[in-house]
């Protein structure tokens, strides 16, 4: 038993880091009803999805997540779906081929440049810069599939220096799994290691540097460990500086 743990315990770190491989990052947006309305958003009619670079994940112990000059950077903690088939024009109702499609889950914080999204909405550019800088999807060790049995019925949470800023289930989505894998795969397959993030509950704000986020996700009010993220947040060394496009 104690050389299983072991053996368990050290796949996990390779687990994680399989993350960093994964083909592309599909980003569910306004999933939440809370959400939209704090944001002033309107409700889709239907899933809509923007893509975030893998370059952009950072794992436990990788380091601080960066703010880039003249940004405002708000957190989205999100339950990350990790794919573990080839899935292409899933029906919507199909719940077992969906939930079968998962290989594993993790909790992720989709960091957003408000300021700079607010703009690309303002001029109907696209959303690329708002979301894909370097470390802006800070991401927990895998999940196994088993410690999650219904991914519509987990509690997600976001800290800021001890405070909860966000916590909502995840049965408020508005779009469920099934729908949503099936309206990507119906534009594009979804791979094996591909990563799905399924919307964002209410409570987004911004971060400064010198804060700290912890996220998480509690099944039958029990925090998984796999699923925490601490991360701080540090001033971007990089040469960039949001300017008006």
């Amino acid at each position: 038993m104690f050389a299983f743990r072991r053996t368990m315990a050290a796949m996990a770190p390779q687990a994680s880091s399989a993350l960093k491989q994964a083909g592309k990052v599909v980003c569910i947006g306004r999933n939440y009803a809370d959400h939209i309305a704090e944001l002033n958003n309107m409700k889709p009619k239907q899933p809509f999805f923007f893509l975030k670079p893998p370059s952009s994940i950072v794992l436990p112990g990788e380091g601080a997540c960066l703010r880039p000059k003249g940004i405002v950077m708000h957190y989205e903690v999100e339950l990350a779906l990790v794919m573990g088939k080839l899935v292409r024009d899933l029906k919507p109702d199909d719940t077992q081929g969906a939930l079968a499609a998962i290989q594993s889950y993790a909790i992720a914080i989709d960091m957003t440049a408000r300021n700079a999204q607010d703009e690309a909405k303002r001029k109907g550019l696209p959303w690329d810069i708002a979301k894909g800088f370097d470390t802006f999807l800070p991401m927990s060790r895998v999940i196994p599939k088993a410690a999650i049995a219904d991914p519509q019925d987990v509690e997600l949470f976001l800290q800021v220096n001890g405070e909860t800023r966000q916590q909502g289930s995840t049965n408020l989505m508005i779009y469920r799994i099934p729908r949503i894998l099936s309206d990507i795969s119906k534009v594009m397959a979804l791979h094996p290691g591909d990563i799905v993030l399924t919307g964002t509950p209410a409570g987004v704000g911004p971060v400064q540097p010198g804060d700290v986020m912890r996220a998480g996700v509690r099944v039958g009010g029990r925090e998984i460990e796999e699923g925490k993220i601490d991360i701080p947040v540090e001033e971007s060394p990089s040469s960039y500086t949001f300017h008006e496009t």
